[in-house]
């Protein structure tokens, strides 16, 4: 077969995969990051929708292969723009879910109208693989390489251009593919293009190309939308790219005074501020400075001040230093050199370029460094020491009360980064962490359980000597030192906090009635659960606690996961008394998204499956081929998702680890499966089911060493170039993913053999289950760790041979005497001078 012929199946598939991603980040916008779930459930409702309609209709279909392919991939690009459009323009509000029932309506018109993309994309590809059984590999080696271009190419492009453009590239890509598949239509070629051309037409008439602007479609509980609806305000800048939409407001009527922690004894007003919004919610300040220090005094009245009364000229490391308060302060408390680290590149261009002047150009001082780095990977690598690491609240109050960062994986809290940092203070440095203060607590008590780990690990025999907690109003700031705090010290932090009114919660040698004083609670939660997580009792108060505040590890890097399953039903039962802003609800809609998977799963294939199976045969192991497939999807992800978090500290930075990794899993697995049946032929000596048996071997081993040695290579290289560490990743991927791309079209041929009816619902199985597992992938993470994960994928591929092995093999050698495969029509036949035993030879079960 010319590649020609292939090269729409690629097309499409990259189109396919560009566009779920591309989703996953308008809804980051619209509503939540965590929202990129509900879009891998509706993939997965396409995708089992497809598979369906093609068990039913693909005679027909690929009969007419050229002009259903070319229709099937047009009609993926007029509603991958217009499902979009109209989708985002519901009322749909994630938040009401909880109070108001009704949006569950919304929640599932929204279904509706994405997947119709997914289940046009599908088809395309599930037409190819029915219509080429005797090339299966070759066309799920373009289905996976070009899946890879896409996931990396669509990040690559939103680096350039805003996602409405990268929509409009989506479509065109469909619109490509389908004209390609068109030029081998004999007759009314000609139309067929025009068509193509005339549908793309309409769609940029259609859709104007401000859609995704933060006014009228983004959710009004994000901080952008509220913000806006202030008199005067506007906003003056905004930049795109994949680590999120940054939007400057100014709002002359009402000015911004944006300073967290900030004392209520404060008198001095703060000058003129810049809110820059992440994804319309996540905010930082650029604050107006002209060089004299007074202006900022206030700076001295917030929690995060207090290490500045403890140590005298230090040298100042902050991780996230957004738009430059902690600079601000940091120069305020006369810090002898800061070293400023940030992730995303558009907000230094921000801070240090656009509005350098508003900002007093405080990024260009010859004593501050500005690092574009991500926080672990900047500790790792340099090989400086500080007297303070200053880790400041850059998300929102809102996001953190309504608990929808929980399946955000977040590797800068957790115990091992903590180690990370003591190792990089200086004798007597300290680490400062603030966060928003909750009620009950949570977040602040999580962080002093993983201090007092962190500390242990190192050696430390009485953690609580040096650990000190003071809190506002809002805010909570914990001091970790390296060295146990002196009596001077904390004689200090004392003095601090009653000038500023703020309360101890925790400092060595304090008591009941050193707390509670002035921002008073019902009841000391902090320090009566620091006293708890320093005693011998520990263990009990962390499991006997309402949320979770194990301290997160780095394969459990979910800091922001609380949800404990048994403390809901108290909680929905006080939602009518303000218990729903109790609940951490983001985990709720992820297992919701996964149960509704699940059902549609088996609506959508299961019961379909059911019931055509006479037309299956009965020969045909219906179930184990199922399993087989399902066991396959679900491994593939588990593994892949698992790899994606474990190179996110290699290479630094999280968008590149996402990128590199699933492009280099698709992409080399895309190889494996178009050397997959010479591994058949040559190692398998003929056998798909040897074949498949010797490759999930290989797996096992691999992925089982890679869990021990990654770890290790990971320390030893982390300080080389990124260009570097991304060829080091690619070369780590690739043995790993070119065999799993084996298992599938191995199984694909050797179900085929038996019955070619049964090809669309492998497809569809295995489709479903691999995008089912990307949700169900992080609940087992967030319980089991990315590890258990891995364990659970190896598990399922050294069990999916064993669901092939009773079946014949019309590959293998030991075939019955008289029985010649014919990979064409996909059955067996006999030969002529065997037609006569035929009615009383049994067909032997292969044994591979």
């Amino acid at each position: 077969m010319r590649v020609g012929r292939l090269l729409p199946v690629g097309l499409i598939s990259a189109a396919t995969l560009a566009h779920e991603v591309l989703l996953m980040r308008l809804f980051s916008i619209i509503q939540w990051h965590h929202f990129a779930y509900m879009i891998i459930s509706i993939a997965l409702l396409g995708f089992g929708a497809s598979g369906t309609f093609l068990a039913l209709a693909h005679r027909p279909l690929v009969d007419r292969y050229p002009a259903a392919f070319a229709a099937s991939a047009a009609l993926f690009s007029t509603t991958a723009v217009a499902s979009v459009a109209g989708a985002e323009r519901l009322p749909f509000n994630a938040l009401e879910i909880i109070w108001n029932p009704g949006q569950l309506g919304w929640l599932a018109a929204s279904y509706a109208l994405l997947v119709l993309p997914f289940f046009c994309g599908a088809t395309c590809i599930g037409l190819a693989f029915i219509r080429h059984p005797g090339q299966i590999g070759r066309v799920y080696a373009f289905d996976l390489v070009g899946a890879g271009i896409g996931a990396l190419g669509t990040v690559g492009l939103l680096f350039l251009v805003p996602p409405p453009a990268a929509l409009y590239f989506v479509a065109a890509l469909g619109f490509a593919a389908a004209a390609l598949a068109a030029t081998d239509m004999a007759r009314h070629r000609w139309l067929a293009v025009g068509s193509l051309g005339l549908a793309a037409l309409l769609i940029a008439v259609w859709l104007p190309p401000s859609w995704t602007a933060p006014g009228p479609h983004m959710s009004q509980y994000k901080g952008l939308r509220m913000a806006l609806e202030v008199p005067n305000a506007r906003v003056v800048e905004e930049r795109s790219s994949p680590l999120g939409l940054l939007t400057v407001v100014e709002s002359p009527t009402v000015p911004f005074r944006y300073a967290p922690g900030l004392s209520l004894a404060n008198t001095q007003e703060p000058p003129a501020q810049l809110a820059v919004f992440t994804d319309g919610d996540s905010i930082t300040t650029i604050t107006a400075y002209g060089g004299d220090p007074t202006t900022v005094a206030y700076l001295d009245r917030t929690t995060a001040a207090l290490p500045y009364r403890l140590l005298k000229r230090p040298r100042v490391l902050i991780l996230g230093v957004g738009g430059g308060e902690q600079v601000l302060l940091a120069l305020r408390a006369g810090a002898d050199t800061v070293d400023a680290v940030e992730l995303n590149p558009q907000m230094i261009d921000l801070a240090r370029n656009r509005f350098a002047d508003f900002a007093g150009g405080i990024f260009s001082r010859p004593n501050v460094h500005l690092h574009l780095a991500e926080a672990r990977a900047f500790a790792a690598a340099t090989g400086e020491r500080y007297d303070l690491i200053q880790m400041p609240l850059l998300d929102s109050f809102s996001a953190a009360a309504a608990g929808v960062q929980t399946m955000h994986e977040n590797y800068t809290y957790t115990l091992e980064a903590l180690r990370d940092y003591l190792a990089v203070l200086r004798p007597g440095g300290i680490i400062a962490v603030t966060r928003w203060l909750r009620a009950p607590p949570r977040d602040i008590l999580k962080l002093f359980a993983t201090a007092t780990a962190a500390l242990e690990a190192d050696g430390v025999a009485e953690a609580g000597q040096h650990l000190a907690l003071i809190r506002s109003w809002n805010t909570a700031t914990l001091l970790v030192a390296r060295s146990a705090f002196t009596g001077e010290d904390v004689a200090a932090i004392r003095g601090f906090a009653a000038e500023n009114f703020f309360d101890i919660s925790w400092a060595p040698g304090i008591s009941s009635a050193d707390v509670n004083r002035y921002n008073q609670l019902d009841q000391e939660y902090l320090y009566e659960g620091a006293l708890a997580l320093l005693g011998p009792e520990r263990t009990d108060f962390i499991e006997r606690y309402k949320f979770d505040i194990a301290p997160a590890t780095d394969d459990r890097p979910y800091f922001f996961d609380f949800f404990r399953w048994r403390a809901l039903p108290e909680l929905l039962a006080l939602r009518t008394q303000g218990g729903a802003a109790m609940l951490d609800w983001g985990y709720l809609i992820l297992a919701t998204t996964l149960v509704q998977a699940a059902i549609l799963s088996a609506i959508l294939i299961l019961l379909p499956l059911w019931l055509r199976r006479r037309a299956l045969g009965r020969g045909v192991h219906r179930l184990r081929f199922g399993l087989y497939f399902l066991a396959l999807g679900l491994a593939f992800l588990f593994i892949e998702i698992a790899f994606i978090q474990r190179f996110v500290l290699f290479l630094g930075h999280p968008l590149y680890a996402v990128a590199v990794v699933l492009a280099g899993f698709l992409a080399f697995a895309g190889l494996g499966s178009a050397v997959a049946a010479r591994w058949m032929a040559i190692v398998g000596r003929g056998s798909a089911v040897r074949g498949i048996a010797l490759a999930v071997v290989v797996i096992a081993c691999l992925a089982t060493t890679y869990l021990l040695a990654l770890p290790l290579i990971f320390e030893r290289l982390v300080a080389l170039p990124d260009a570097a560490k991304i060829a080091i990743a690619l070369l780590l991927i690739a043995p790993l993913a070119i065999f799993m791309g084996m298992p599938f079209p191995l199984g694909l041929g050797h179900v085929g053999a038996s019955s070619k009816e049964f090809i669309p619902w492998a497809w569809g199985i295995n489709g479903c289950a691999s995008v089912l597992s990307a949700i169900l992938a992080v609940l087992l993470a967030m319980h089991i760790g990315f590890t258990g994960v891995v364990v659970i994928a190896t598990i399922l591929y050294l069990v999916a041979p064993a669901l092939l092995a009773g079946s014949w093999d019309p590959y293998d050698q030991q075939t019955p005497q008289g029985f010649v495969p014919d990979r064409n029509r996909a059955r067996v036949e006999p030969t002529p001078e065997n037609r006569n035993r035929l009615a009383t030879t049994p067909i032997e079960s292969g044994r591979g």
